[in-house]
């Protein structure tokens, strides 16, 4: 399993990479491995609030669908328009063209409830 140390994590299994006050999320290797290929996804609008924990979107592969959480609140700021064309980015490459959405944040505090790459390798093995 995948798990960049300089990343942050959920226990609903999204990533994060922080830019300032940006995040960029994606959910991780062991995430897309569960569900098998991704076949489409339902992400939020560019310019819509989302709340940190509260479903923003889902993702289907071949055999079901999951939830998509937003890990943290703001405002989106921007959507991977690659995945439109190609879900499988997700599969392919988690952490980089696989990314799904980019939060501006709006509640920094937030950030002491992600988890290190340890801390979630522990919940997940």
């Amino acid at each position: 399993m995948d798990l960049p140390e300089e990343l942050k994590y959920t226990d609903k299994h999204e990533w994060i990479r922080l830019d300032g006050n940006v995040a960029t999320v994606g959910i991780t290797d062991f995430a897309q491995g569960e569900l098998g290929d991704i076949v489409f996804l339902e992400m939020p609008g560019v310019g819509d609030q989302v709340q940190a924990g509260a479903e923003c979107g889902t993702i289907e592969a071949v055999k079901t669908v999951a939830e998509l959480f937003a890990p943290l609140s703001g405002k989106i700021k921007e959507i991977n328009t690659a995945l439109e064309k190609d879900a499988s980015l997700v599969n392919q490459d988690p952490y980089g063209e696989g990314w799904m959405m980019r939060i501006e944040l709006s509640n920094t505090g937030e950030l002491d409830s992600l988890l290190t790459a340890d801390a979630y390798r522990a919940q997940v093995n």
